[in-house]
């Protein structure tokens, strides 16, 4: 196994650790990767742990966990870039609970759930995230007005990425 797909992985144990994910699995064909964080042990330990495995894996499993590393990476990127530079004083963050895909409307074409200057109800459906092909209603957890979407239409999210600023009433 080559250097850079051990640091490879190595970048994507750090991107998950960094991100708060307790499991991650991989199943392409012959290629199978689970990771599971305890987050009482040291991560020095478990990477090194996980390097010694990978260099006695297969080189076509190694190929394909570095081949799938680049994937996970932009994913993180396209997260961290989403968030705002700067926050307004005051405004309170919608946050995503759970990872998945965001819609800001109930079917494609239709009128978003809420829009830049809308005033929402705490409890009031204001997006859709889809998660495991199973649709999950986002609700306003503060009563406001919406200031902006912080997110895209079919945007991969994380948990805990903010999704629209608020400003509570």
């Amino acid at each position: 196994m080559k250097q850079q797909d051990i640091e490879d992985l190595r970048q994507l144990i750090e991107f998950l650790k960094l991100h708060g994910v307790a499991e991650f699995d991989v199943d392409r064909g012959d290629l199978k990767i689970r990771l599971k964080f305890n987050p009482q042990e040291s991560g020095s330990a478990s990477l090194s742990d996980l390097a010694r495995l990978l260099q006695s894996a297969p080189q076509s499993v190694a190929q394909a966990a570095a081949a799938s590393t680049p994937a996970a990476q932009a994913g993180g990127a396209a997260g961290a870039a989403a968030e705002p530079a700067s926050v307004e004083a005051g405004l309170h963050m919608v946050k995503s609970p759970i990872v998945g895909t965001f819609y800001g409307s109930p079917s494609p074409g239709a009128a978003p759930f809420v829009a830049p200057g809308d005033y929402v109800e705490k409890g009031q459906v204001i997006a859709i995230i889809e998660a495991m092909k199973l649709m999950n209603e986002i609700e306003a957890d503060v009563s406001g007005e919406v200031v902006k979407c912080l997110v895209s239409n079919g945007q991969a999210i994380e948990f805990g990425q903010p999704l629209f600023s608020v400003r509570p009433a």
